[in-house]
């Protein structure tokens, strides 16, 4: 009986725990500390704001139906089948969503992660970082900083000189060809 209390109580704990954890969100900008917020407080720091505000069904209108499940519904594309992952022609990526400059291929590396990888965005104004805390993990998601579509995830595990990773979903990209506009 005793046994069966205390596991009742530690599966309470955690569970309170978890939903302690989602009432926290971090909002991380390139070059900057984490700073935690807690969102039970009316005094936390809104979210930056998009360039683009497009209703839901705008959004459908433009993208394609696996565009939109990338960039709206933040789904990701199954590794190692995107149109850009080994993808080796210089030029610009854009956003799939507003054609923001995002990557150039300067910067594209082969990770063996399955997505197209850069070391470093082409402006650190162009996207937005924000703690990601799906799927049990803490991450940090990759949007456009134009129209707030998710592009993926940055991890401290790519080349130098950044030491950054940034793993994209190719969905989420359209290429501009050096040379062209």
């Amino acid at each position: 009986m005793k046994a069966s209390l205390l596991l009742i109580g530690l599966v309470l704990l955690a569970y309170l725990t978890w939903k302690l954890l989602l009432n926290v969100t971090y909002t991380v900008q390139v070059n900057s500390e984490v700073t935690p917020q807690d969102t039970t407080s009316t005094e936390f720091e809104k979210q930056p704001e998009t360039e683009m505000n497009k209703n839901e069904n705008e959004w459908k209108e433009i993208l394609s139906e696996e565009e939109y499940c990338v960039l709206r519904e933040k789904a990701t594309e199954r590794a190692f089948t995107g149109k850009y992952y080994k993808h080796n022609e210089k030029g610009i990526y854009l956003c799939a969503g507003c054609g923001n400059e995002l990557f150039s291929s300067e910067t594209k590396y082969e990770s063996g992660s399955g997505w197209p990888s850069y070391w470093a965005p082409v402006s650190d104004k162009n996207i937005i970082l924000e703690k990601d805390f799906s799927h049990g993990m803490i991450r940090t998601e990759v949007m456009c900083a134009k129209c707030g579509g998710h592009l993926g995830h940055v991890f401290d595990d790519g080349p130098q000189p950044t030491g950054q990773r940034y793993c994209i979903n190719s969905v989420s990209l359209k290429f501009n060809k050096a040379g062209e506009d």
